[in-house]
């Protein structure tokens, strides 16, 4: 396929923190992805430009989770081609046991790394260990760089002052701020966010989305998956309304939010809003 043949995007646009001139980071390109009979995804394709955040919003079972999941290769997905940094990967689900197969979604990895629901820490480790295990063990970085890392990104989240403590000792939105300064100090391309506020007590929350949002101002490139409409209008460049596996409406937050043309993004955001 030629790059002219390739899907494109008609929803992407530069955001307000894209160089000039810059490429797309991350293409995704004719995504499926059948669970058994289960069609979950269909046809998905997203390009997200250096520096801007991507929101991904929809109903539970709408298939965005598994999107995220596909992009780093947590979930191989059926058909269709993922690019993260000029690296790209078919989908190969048949060999994905092959070597070269998986060396690139190692690569893949590397360059788009991902913050879950649940934290994920080491519970054996320190907050320091946590965050050194993958620059060392992976990257081969020596670890006395892997630490000055590790408590630059501890900063930024606000966390310095606990980097010896065990995970058991922390809170949930330690844990998550924790989980966001590991994904960090693999310095990766972009930051993928699976619902990373959802195990939270709602009193911790925002201490994650001030991180976040932070993140964004400073022009991290992030895809996040989100229930959080307050985050997706102040921090997003653009948000998607995801439905059965299909994009239904996208644009700039204050269209898709504020303003939805579509009954089922209407619908899903009077529901979702009620609630809040």
């Amino acid at each position: 396929m030629t790059t002219d043949e390739r899907p494109r995007d008609r929803f992407a646009a530069p955001g307000a923190l894209t160089p000039a001139g810059s490429d797309p980071i991350v293409r995704l390109e004719g995504l499926e992805k059948y669970f058994g009979s289960n069609h979950v995804l269909r046809g998905c394709t997203l390009e997200v430009y250096p520096r801007e955040t991507v929101c991904l919003i929809g109903r539970s079972g709408s298939g965005k989770s598994t999107l995220l999941r596909c992009t780093n290769f947590l979930e191989e997905p059926t058909v269709g081609t993922i690019e993260v940094d000029g690296l790209r990967v078919e989908a190969d689900p048949l060999h994905q046991w092959d070597r070269e197969h998986q060396e690139r979604i190692r690569q893949i990895r590397l360059r788009a790394q991902m913050v879950f629901q649940e934290f994920n820490l080491f519970p054996h480790m320190t907050v320091l260990g946590n965050l050194i295990e993958g620059p060392t063990r992976v990257k081969g970085v020596a670890e006395d760089e892997a630490v000055a890392t590790a408590e630059k990104y501890l900063d930024k989240v606000g966390l310095r002052e606990k980097r010896d403590e065990y995970p058991a000792r922390l809170s949930g939105g330690q844990k998550q701020r924790v989980a966001i300064a590991r994904a960090l100090t693999m310095e990766p391309k972009v930051l993928l966010f699976d619902e990373p506020t959802s195990a939270l007590d709602p009193t911790l929350v925002g201490e994650v989305l001030k991180v976040m949002s932070e993140l964004a101002h400073e022009g991290a490139t992030m895809i996040v998956v989100t229930h959080e409409m307050a985050f997706a209008r102040e921090a997003a460049d653009r948000v998607y309304f995801i439905e059965g596996g299909t994009f239904v409406e996208a644009g700039p937050p204050e269209q898709v939010i504020e303003q939805p043309q579509d009954p089922r993004t209407q619908q899903f955001l009077s529901r979702l809003l009620d609630t809040v």
